[in-house]
């Protein structure tokens, strides 16, 4: 039985219909002790079906070791599942944990986005963004019924697409309890910058640029 009802393929069918270049999903799984590893991959192959310009790329992260160095997916402790989305390179985007719920239009609207090499983000904020030069990890954590969640990691994507430094990862924080704990998240989206500097909310994109100024 598959997890998206006819309805919703009907309108992700209308929603890809923008897409101009072919996507790539890259997505890291295991097949033991791992809670919504079957699920995450069932979701992105179906996907896929929808359109014909989405691949999806299957590794598992205890054989495929080339491919875990390469996407450096062993950034971020209890590595799976992991999902990369690129065109012919690497924007830095990354969700750790299955993006459904209120996290599902994140997906669809990077695929959108990456294929069309489109960022949507405000001149001020771009030329900010684009001018930094030193590495930038933004670990946004959410749960899947957070409907303010999204805004955040669209905001960390935006900013991966618009600057190679950067990288904008989703963490689902019921899936990642240990880390989840070590950075304190009580309430989400909650917004870790290189591992030490953080905030909560969703802000609006100029302020979250102004947040990563201040961890660096």
């Amino acid at each position: 039985m598959g997890l998206l009802k006819d309805e919703d393929k009907k309108a992700i069918r209308g929603i890809f219909e923008k897409m101009k270049d072919p996507v790539k999903i890259v997505h890291f799984t295991q097949e033991l002790n791992c809670d919504y590893c079957s699920e995450t991959k069932q979701l992105l192959l179906e996907l896929a079906d929808l359109s014909d310009k989405i691949d999806v790329e299957l590794h598992n992260v205890q054989t495929d070791k080339e491919k875990v160095a390469e996407y450096k997916i062993d950034d971020v402790p209890a590595l799976v599942p992991a999902t990369v989305i690129r065109n012919e390179k690497d924007y830095g985007i990354r969700y750790y944990g299955i993006p459904a719920g209120y996290e599902f239009a994140s997906v669809l609207e990077n695929i959108v986005d990456v294929s069309n090499h489109h960022i949507d983000l405000e001149s001020s904020v771009l030329q900010k963004i684009q001018a930094i030069d030193k590495p930038v990890d933004l670990w946004v954590f959410v749960t899947t019924s957070c409907p303010y969640c999204p805004k955040a990691v669209r905001t960390a994507h935006k900013f991966a697409m618009a600057n190679d430094n950067i990288h904008g990862v989703m963490i689902e924080a019921n899936e990642y309890p240990e880390l989840s704990m070590k950075y304190s998240v009580q309430a989400v989206p909650k917004v870790v910058i290189n591992k030490s500097h953080s905030f909560e909310g969703a802000l609006p994109e100029s302020q979250f640029v102004d947040e990563i100024l201040k961890a660096l």
